[in-house]
């Protein structure tokens, strides 16, 4: 949580929005003495996903595609699961006789 005296918040509103917008919480101090929080207007509304995207692609969380994909490897069937053997079935067997 980050704290701002009243005259950084009116010399550096725009920023402390953008810091809103991205989630943080903003104190607003006066003489040292907290007298308002800065909150997000859509803490309680659901997220827009196209929203939440967009937002941690310009954090670098994520790159976004910029064209669909194959359509191969969409309708390419998976693989089939293979019986465990060796030592995974030896540790398995333990597990279902509670060893």
């Amino acid at each position: 949580m980050k704290k701002a005296t009243i005259t950084e918040a009116k010399n550096q509103l725009s920023a402390l929005i953008d810091r809103v917008q991205h989630g943080e919480t903003i104190v607003i101090t006066d003489r040292g003495r907290p007298v308002a929080r800065l909150i997000s207007a859509l803490t309680d509304a659901p997220e827009d996903p196209e929203g939440r995207l967009a937002r941690l692609e310009r954090r670098g969380g994520l790159r976004l595609a910029t064209a669909a994909p194959p359509r191969a490897l969409i309708l390419k069937k998976l693989p089939k699961a293979r019986k465990p053997s060796g030592v995974l079935e030896a540790l398995l067997d333990e597990r279902r006789e509670g060893r």
